[in-house]
């Protein structure tokens, strides 16, 4: 389980990432990810709709996403603010999927930069930036 230092509990909190984070979109997730200052912990808050299918399913979802920024936290991650809205699809996605998509959120370069301008763009219209294969469905 995440500690609280590393959880977003506050509406406020999920709004600001998500209105004013980099937007970085996969197959079966949208993550927002904002920097914080350095040294502070990450944190990671998680949207599950009822679009992705009934409670068992949802809380199946945020369990594999929760593992996975459990191992981010653990491998030290630091200064950044992190919201998966998971969509649809990722009822089917396995964990080795969902574990690629929020490790590349997290990973994003826009978030060491703080920059404004990228603000809102999709890490997939940038031309080199690496696709893995479970992303591509190959």
């Amino acid at each position: 389980m995440l500690a609280k230092a590393n959880r977003i509990t506050s509406a406020d909190d999920y709004r600001s990432v998500v209105r004013r984070g980099a937007k970085v979109a996969g197959a079966h997730t949208v993550s927002y990810v904002r920097s914080r200052e350095a040294g502070t912990d990450a944190r990671f808050g998680f949207i599950v709709s009822k679009k992705v299918g009934t409670a068992v399913t949802r809380n199946l979802v945020r369990r594999r996403l929760k593992a996975v920024s459990f191992e981010s936290v653990a491998s030290g991650a630091c200064g950044f603010d992190l919201v998966v809205r998971a969509l649809p699809s990722a009822a089917d996605a396995d964990f080795t999927t969902l574990r690629t998509e929020l490790l590349r959120a997290a990973s994003d370069p826009r978030v060491a930069r703080g920059s404004s301008a990228s603000r809102r763009a999709d890490v997939s219209s940038t031309p080199n930036a690496p696709v893995p294969n479970e992303v591509r469905g190959a």
